[in-house]
């Protein structure tokens, strides 16, 4: 069988070539009829304005699904996962056009590495070419990626509970924002969550916007017992956990207007509050009816029109108990870190005060 030749598709002022455009990546549903990987490039350009506006400037790692998406394929979650089917690219891949812009990052190990930074919608179109669904922005800016200028609220459904449960907690979040003279910009997250940004000065550090997304999640906590800020699985019941630990260096979330690798291709999708509140299926925002929506403009259009101070949540930080939280486990031994074993496996006897293994044991 003849292979099927190159496609061009225009992003931008560029013409962006994509090999195997009839390549399928999201098999048909009942609601969508299967996408091809032109169609996903063809996507991306769609939504210019708002998928820039997420990556412009931004050290981006990709989320590559070269083969597609199909049920039980498996995404690497590290270097040990050999037969993964999709992987993330931390580093620029090889064969980049030279239009293609980077960025040096640092890893929280104290390595570097050159990371794209789009520049233009032909960067993304290439990815789409390079098998890239989801773009995974970090929340600073090139011209200082050491400081974040963006807040990032992650509120994961936890099992026994629901999108509509995300919803619910995300309009109490919005009450305490507003109390707190910050502004939340909301978008679904592709799945069962929903995720609130808010700019930010960049005149913070990670731990810093790391401390005050665990300041807000306590008061959200405090308010609402349907949230959790339990690191531990085991201990976060049927609740809505505040993620807290997406704030950290190399830590990334998928990007407003990026795809999900999910039947029926759905899109991280920016909304209004007010749409927010009446959403239930967060899967009729999809790789079909999305160019159609952003066409009359984007909720998040003014969304870099502020930059916030991060003192009110760094003073909930300090005011509600708790203290330190847990941080990934291929982060350091951090300080004031609790111990980094799961409660149920805990020996209190093994463990000083300082979360230390006792010498012996």
């Amino acid at each position: 069988m003849a292979k099927t030749p190159a496609a061009e598709v225009q992003a931008g002022e560029r013409a962006v070539r994509v090999s195997s455009p009839d390549r399928v990546i999201y098999e048909a549903t009942e609601r969508t009829p299967e996408v091809t990987k032109l169609m996903v490039a063809e996507y991306f350009a769609s939504v210019e304005d708002g998928l820039m506006r997420a990556l412009r400037d931004r050290p981006t790692a990709l989320e590559r699904w070269t083969n597609g998406v199909r049920p039980g394929m498996k995404l690497a979650t590290g270097p040990m996962d050999k037969d993964a089917d999709a992987f993330y690219q931390k580093r620029v891949p090889k064969g980049a056009p030279d239009y293609l812009e980077t960025v040096e990052i640092t890893f929280p190990s104290g390595r570097t590495a050159e990371e794209i930074c789009p520049t233009e919608i032909a960067v993304p179109v290439w990815c789409a070419h390079m098998g890239t669904l989801v773009f995974h922005p970090w929340p600073v800016r090139r011209s200082d990626v050491d400081h974040p200028d963006e807040l990032r609220i992650d509120l994961d459904p936890q099992p026994g509970t629901t999108f509509t449960d995300a919803v619910r907690v995300a309009g109490v979040a919005r009450e305490l924002l507003e109390e707190l003279g910050l502004r939340g910009y909301p978008k679904t997250s592709g799945n069962r969550g929903v995720h609130i940004y808010v700019r930010i000065k960049p005149e913070w550090e990670f731990t810093d916007v790391r401390h005050a997304a665990i300041g807000f999640g306590r008061e959200l906590a405090r308010r609402d017992e349907g949230v959790t800020m339990d690191w531990w699985k085991e201990e976060r019941g049927e609740r809505i956990f505040v993620d807290f630990n997406q704030n950290n260096r190399d830590r990334t979330i998928a990007s407003a207007y990026s795809l999900r690798p999910l039947p029926g291709a759905p899109v991280s999708t920016p909304v209004t509050w007010e749409e927010l509140a009446t959403l239930t299926d967060p899967g009729e925002f999809n790789l079909f009816t999305v160019p159609e929506r952003v066409a009359d403009g984007d909720p998040w259009a003014t969304i870099d029109d502020t930059a916030h101070s991060l003192e009110p949540l760094l003073r909930l930080w300090e005011e509600l108990p708790g203290g330190e939280l847990n941080f990934p486990p291929d982060y350091p031994k951090m300080p004031g870190e609790p111990p980094r074993v799961q409660p149920s496996k805990k020996v209190a006897e093994h463990w000083d005060e300082d979360g230390n293994r006792v010498e012996g044991t």
